[in-house]
């Protein structure tokens, strides 16, 4: 027994001593990226990332911890590719945008971190945790290769629906290109306005939601894509409520005001409502689903002389 309490000792204090040594090599684009997050929108998630999978760690340690063993061969390549990326963004960092920058040091931070948990406690143990240690990618800033086309995919759905909810409402309204012209005033679906952070935080949230009330990864996984179509939805109905306000109530809506600056809050909850139902058809098609697995699992169950069931089969779907 003391034996294996010593050998948690060196495991846990290898595992301290790794993680340090990480915070020490990124500790500057580190502290960079925590100053972005409070202080622009589009990073604002990022420092509630490692709060969250550590939470997720907590709630399943005694699944996680139970099978230890250590992983050289797959641990050291990933904890050797952790500085190679930091010197490979020192190297780029003149030439390269600052969310590009921090996008190649996170990548190699988390992939420090994983690389000394492998190495640590073993791959049986990081699939285990696979869900909360790979949470930790939302920690990485979106490359601009892949975040521009992106905001630009939002910014036209927006511009879509805008235009279809615009005809719904019966106002006489023109449109060129992303500039909408009503009742004497011009209001552009900048890329400001493609809703970017709210559709981050909203694909996000459906991962967290997916993975807390619903067992079947396709279901999951239809749950996360959904947020997307919801985005856009709810921004495009933004647009249209700010100019509605702006034509027919006060300039200052589009120009000036809280609703313009901060009034993505009362919409995201818009945007959650429709999330919320989608959750519950999928958990309600779920229920169903293994309501009829264990009503097969019965019928398929052997039946003993004096009438009773031996041998039953259930069939619980994960």
């Amino acid at each position: 027994m003391n034996l294996k309490k010593d050998s948690m000792v060196v495991r846990d204090g290898l595992f301290v001593v790794l993680c340090i040594l990480g915070l020490a090599l990124y500790f500057t684009p580190l502290r960079e990226l925590i100053g972005l997050s409070l202080h622009k929108e589009l990073y604002s998630h990022i420092v509630l990332i490692p709060i969250v999978s550590l939470y997720f760690m907590y709630l399943k340690r005694r699944v996680i911890f139970c099978d230890l063993a250590y992983s050289y061969r797959a641990g050291i390549p990933l904890i050797s590719a952790g500085p190679l990326f930091y010197f490979l963004g020192k190297y780029c960092m003149t030439t390269l945008s600052q969310n590009d920058y921090l996008s190649i040091m996170m990548f190699g931070a988390v992939t420090w971190f994983l690389g000394s948990f492998i190495l640590c406690f073993g791959i049986h143990a990081f699939r285990k945790g696979a869900f909360p240690l790979l949470f930790l990618v939302f920690m990485i800033p979106i490359p601009s290769a892949v975040l521009d086309p992106f905001i630009l995919f939002l910014q036209k759905g927006s511009l879509y629906v805008a235009h279809g909810v615009f005809k719904l409402t019966g106002i006489a309204f023109f449109r060129e290109g992303f500039v909408f012209s009503l009742a004497g005033i011009d209001i552009e679906v900048a890329k400001e306005c493609s809703g970017i952070r709210s559709s981050i935080a909203l694909f996000i949230t459906s991962i967290l939601a997916g993975r807390l009330f619903v067992r079947k990864g396709w279901r999951r996984i239809v749950l996360a894509l959904s947020a997307f179509p919801i985005a856009i939805f709810k921004n495009g109905l933004r647009v249209v409520t700010l100019s509605l306000l702006a034509a027919y109530v006060d300039k200052t809506f589009i120009t000036n005001s809280w609703l313009h600056r901060s009034g993505g809050i009362p919409f995201f909850l818009v945007a959650l409502v429709f999330l919320t139902s989608v959750l519950w058809l999928l958990r309600k098609s779920e229920k169903k689903s293994i309501t009829k697995a264990e009503q097969q699992g019965v019928e398929t169950g052997s039946i003993s002389r004096d009438g009773r069931h031996n041998g039953l089969k259930r069939t619980i779907v994960e």
